[in-house]
């Protein structure tokens, strides 16, 4: 039992591409002037809606910021409880063991020393140096919770307590007895810093430190148009800005932005979607091709919110024209004209500068459309490319000196970033491999390198099939002038023509074209040799498909005779054995028949060109009777039942290939022998 296939519908690509793009984009509720410093208001008279704060720059702030912290005074706190631990311990000691070595002075000496140092403080020596590398003056020291300013000078670490016991030692007393009773045993930190405190009282100046200098009221003329933005107006803008953005938060908010913005995609990727409904029917029912279009748009929307939302670098060096060329490549100019305007459609709506970009986006995506019909070689991207630059140069450098009047407005590092767009298009080449072997498609660069005759396929059918060679140039020729003629894909039917017969390299003896004077087929029954023939189609296509060449190319060699008969040995069949049953299988091509114009007119090409070679005369009335009475008869086989040509169509082939032909075959005049004039 097989199981049932289900897949997308394409209109379902559309829906989930305007729920990506709306939850990647920039949430905040978006500012809809553009302003600068020392330029004109472009936009109407602006009044403040509501009252609002004038907000410093963040320059401003961490200015005033930096000062009041230059009058902060950390804050230390004091262990009392560890002198009196440290003086108990040094007479317990000194019962025990430091009787022996010191005289009770010296013990007096010692434990008021201590306390002396220890009521002024002893500090860490990591503590001591950050508070000079910070250039603390003064600390605050909490003594039971109360704060008095110390300077930080009068402090003491181990190392310096211990030099001061010791230097200061009365004269009476000896300085070795001292040193003996290992005073550093009693001396340790009884200061330590409080960051809890200190944090809290940096906080609150900090926090006390006003973020505005004034207010506006509502109702209040802010600017008009045609006025400079000054220092002040600018400020003002900027604040307006900031409490606009602000007003955007907020769950409730957010979702009421969060729909807008999808309905709003949804929209512009909708009117996508009715001109491929109108216009490119085919293009919106195949999956691949809808989500091939589809991922151009969302790949490009992505990489804009992705640039905009965390300022990676200037939306300009985005290639957006990459889009149209790759377009263009695989379809049409007027899809790869309208994906493009959708995209920077959508993209605007995140752009710094909309107006801006929407301009200079639209012009080179027009600039693809003209400059670049078909894409054959590296040079016409390089040419296209050059192309896109320029626009994007002469339009921005226009529209500032149409804006600002003064050639010193133009920003010049723009001409940088359109510099490096322009060396980002050239890797256009590189993605169209990439996406041949992804979707599948083929490009007529791929199809001029597959029609060179040095490829390794065509090499070797030249050398073991000549004669076949030779028919598929022939084909070649004619398939592509009628392609021509009809506006088929002249390419894809000229390339096709040159593999449609690689088949016959496994057998090439077998057929006509390569035979000398003997045929193998004369010692063959009629079926069998029909079976050889056929088996040339499949041939093909195992050939083809171990060369990994395109789908498309493999289609020329499978229709090339469609589903119809050995006609040769099914007549001579017949012929011989009329009252024989036949196997019809047994002498009908494995099909299918042709299914596109190009398809249809390289069967037409094929079975004329192998018929005119039987001719005996080439001439006109021969010639014109000879495609009539084949092309005709495919089509009353019912050859052609599913390839979309017209009446027209076909006339216009069969006219085609009797010109053609005629030249073909044309005779050549015979040269007369110079005759030498008698002496």
């Amino acid at each position: 039992m097989k199981k049932k296939k289900y897949s997308l519908h394409p209109s379902i690509y559309f829906i989930v591409a305007a729920i990506l793009i709306g939850y990647f984009f920039p949430r905040e509720g978006k500012f809809r002037y553009q302003f600068y410093e020392g330029k004109p208001w472009r936009y109407g008279l602006l009044t403040a809606p509501s009252d609002f704060p004038i907000y410093k720059t963040e320059a401003e702030v961490k200015v005033e910021r930096d000062s009041a912290l230059k009058l902060f005074e950390p804050y230390f706190r004091m262990n009392d409880s560890i002198v009196t631990f440290e003086i108990n311990k040094l007479r317990n000691d000194y019962q025990a063991t430091l009787k022996n070595r010191a005289t009770p002075a010296h013990m007096q000496y010692i434990e008021n020393s201590l306390q002396n140092l220890y009521q002024k403080g002893i500090l860490s020596t990591q503590e001591m140096d950050e508070l000079k590398d910070k250039q603390y003056p003064r600390i605050n020291l909490l003594i039971n919770n109360v704060a008095s300013p110390r300077y930080s000078s009068d402090f003491f670490t181990v190392r310096t307590a211990y030099e001061f016991i010791i230097n200061n030692c009365p004269s009476h007393l000896d300085k070795s007895v001292l040193q003996a009773c290992n005073i550093n045993n009693y001396l340790v930190e009884n200061v330590t810093y409080d960051p809890v405190t200190s944090d809290k009282v940096k906080e609150d100046i900090l926090n006390s430190i006003p973020l505005a200098n004034g207010m506006v009221q509502a109702g209040e003329r802010i600017v008009d148009r045609g006025e400079i933005v000054d220092n002040h107006t600018y400020n003002v803008l900027r604040s307006l800005k900031i409490v606009h953005e602000t007003k955007s938060g907020g769950a409730p908010r957010q979702s009421i932005i969060l729909s807008g913005q999808f309905v709003l995609v949804f929209g512009i990727l909708f009117c996508l979607w009715l001109y491929l409904w109108s216009f490119r029917i085919k293009i919106l029912r195949n999956r691949k091709n809808t989500l091939f279009l589809i991922l151009c748009v969302v790949v490009s929307c992505f990489l804009t919110e992705l640039c905009v939302t965390y300022r990676l670098f200037n939306i300009y060096i985005l290639p957006f024209a990459i889009v149209p060329i790759v377009v263009r490549t695989f379809f049409d100019s007027r899809t790869a004209l309208f994906t493009h305007l959708v995209i920077v459609s959508i993209c605007s709506l995140m752009a710094p500068f909309p107006h801006e970009f929407l301009i200079l986006q639209i012009i080179a995506g027009m600039v693809v459309t003209f400059s670049l019909k078909d894409l054959y070689e590296r040079s016409q991207l390089i040419r296209c490319a050059f192309f896109i630059f320029l626009s994007y140069v002469l339009c921005y450098v226009s529209l500032t000196i149409y804006q600002e009047a003064d050639f010193k407005k133009i920003n010049w590092m723009m001409m940088l970033y359109f510099g490096i767009n322009f060396i980002l298009l050239m890797f256009t080449y590189i993605l169209v491999y990439m996406l041949e072997k992804t979707f599948g498609y083929v490009s007529s660069i791929t199809l001029v390198e597959l029609s060179n005759i040095n490829t390794p396929i065509l090499k070797k059918l030249s050398e073991t099939a000549p004669g076949t060679f030779q028919h598929s140039l022939q084909v070649s020729i004619l398939a592509s002038e009628a392609a021509e003629a009809i506006n088929a894909n002249t390419q894809l039917v000229r390339t096709g023509a040159m593999y449609h017969d690689i088949g016959k390299m496994v057998n090439p003896a077998f057929f006509t074209e390569n035979q000398s004077s003997i045929n193998p087929h004369s010692q063959l029954s009629y079926d069998q040799s029909a079976r050889i023939i056929i088996s040339h189609v499949n041939d093909g296509v195992k050939i083809a498909e171990k060369a990994l060449l395109p789908t498309a190319i493999i289609d020329f060699i499978r229709t090339h005779h469609g589903r119809g008969k050995a006609k040769y040995f099914y007549n001579s069949f017949k012929n011989q054995y009329p009252d024989r049953p036949i196997d019809e299988e047994a002498f009908t091509y494995p099909g299918p028949n042709p299914f596109t114009k190009e398809t249809a007119v390289l069967m037409m090409a094929d079975s004329v060109e192998a018929a005119s070679r039987s001719l005996k005369e080439h001439t006109e009335e021969n010639i014109r009777t000879l495609v009539n009475k084949i092309i005709d008869g495919q089509i009353a086989d019912g050859l052609m039942k599913n390839a979309p040509l017209t009446f027209k169509d076909v006339e216009t082939v069969k006219n085609v290939f009797v010109e053609k032909l005629k030249i073909m075959y044309h005779t050549r005049i015979s040269y007369p022998d110079l005759k030498r004039k008698a002496e």
